[in-house]
């Protein structure tokens, strides 16, 4: 697929009210228009937006865990085993963004994003009750993946009632802690649980990581577009230049994630600072062997994360960015 530098977003936003989200999003700005996840607290987070179907979930504060002897997996089996989607439809009451989005025309705009927590992510946040990772547990483990798989599969169903063309985020901010002591998990098992999650998934499917992380692993998944912080990691991409390849080979896409999002970085930088650190990056990668002009046709453009915590204000200067880079790169390359 030729993206040709069209800008989408990562998913979370500094609003509480879904329209105040909508209303920036949806000024045409952006592209391909992502549901906001809200600044709502802990409710409206997005381990338990994705975790809203997990048996015997639990919030206590800012924690989310679960008691895993005293659960009842019946249910959730019963769903997974029968491919029953509508059982892991999002509620209301913790996706207010998303349905709020669904009450908007958004069949104008070239794609519309949704996203889910990856398998890891959700596996290492969510804890027992003596604190550690559900992920380590064989059994509740694999409720987890199957149930970020189904979760994902019925969002991006019903995106596509509302737009032809759907792109679906897992994102895994805890894969930059692979192969340190937070994250005992083997590249293999790794592969596996995100191919896991992704399986099925309509749309184009992205694995999206805010920090660095094995980028020649993520290559190696089933995924169709790698979304990742370009504004701090540019240039390491290339050293995975033979996984690249293959990637881009087999018609896959980079999200690059160039627009800051601290406040103080959006005050010293310009459209044409992050063309040049966005050029730059490209051709590292050409040194490397790969075709400079497919990596144009097959680029996205986003924040470098998600946008909660900034101000209004902010926000207007980082999708006024978003949009100048976007518009620059395609007059570069001729779009």
């Amino acid at each position: 697929m030729d993206w040709k530098f069209a800008t989408t977003l990562i998913g979370s936003m500094p609003f509480s009210e879904p329209g105040d989200a909508l209303k920036k999003i949806l000024d045409g700005r952006v592209e391909c228009p992502s549901w906001p996840q809200l600044s709502r607290g802990i409710k409206e987070s997005m381990y338990v937006q994705t975790g809203a179907h997990l048996p015997g979930l639990r919030i206590s504060g800012d924690k989310v865990f679960v008691d895993l002897d005293d659960y009842d997996p019946t249910d959730v089996y019963e769903a997974i085993i029968s491919e029953d989607e509508e059982f892991f439809k999002p509620p209301e009451k913790c996706h207010t963004g998303f349905y709020g989005l669904l009450g908007n025309d958004v069949s104008r705009f070239r794609a519309v994003k949704g996203q889910v927590t990856g398998p890891i992510s959700e596996g290492l946040q969510i804890q027992d009750v003596n604190g550690r990772s559900v992920i380590y547990d064989e059994t509740y483990g694999e409720i987890v993946r199957k149930s970020v798989c189904m979760t994902a599969r019925w969002q991006a169903h019903r995106l596509m009632k509302a737009n032809d063309c759907v792109i679906m985020f897992f994102d895994e901010p805890s894969l930059s802690l692979l192969g340190s002591p937070f994250a005992q998990i083997s590249e293999d098992d790794a592969v596996d649980w995100l191919n896991e999650a992704m399986d099925g998934v309509e749309g184009y499917r992205a694995v999206h990581c805010c920090g660095n992380t094995d980028w020649g692993m993520v290559l190696r998944t089933k995924l169709d577009i790698l979304s990742f912080d370009a504004y701090n990691y540019s240039g390491n991409l290339a050293l995975y230049a033979e996984d690249l390849k293959a990637f881009m080979d087999r018609g896959g896409a980079l999200s690059w994630g160039i627009v800051p999002n601290r406040e103080e970085d959006l005050r010293k930088e310009t459209v044409r600072s992050l063309c040049a650190k966005l050029e730059n990056a490209v051709d590292k990668i050409q040194s490397k062997g790969l075709d400079k002009n497919q990596i144009a046709r097959r680029s996205l453009l986003t924040p470098q994360c998600g946008l909660d915590g900034l101000s209004p204000e902010a926000v207007d200067s980082v999708l006024d960015l978003l949009s100048g880079v976007s518009r620059e790169m395609k007059r570069r390359y001729g779009f």
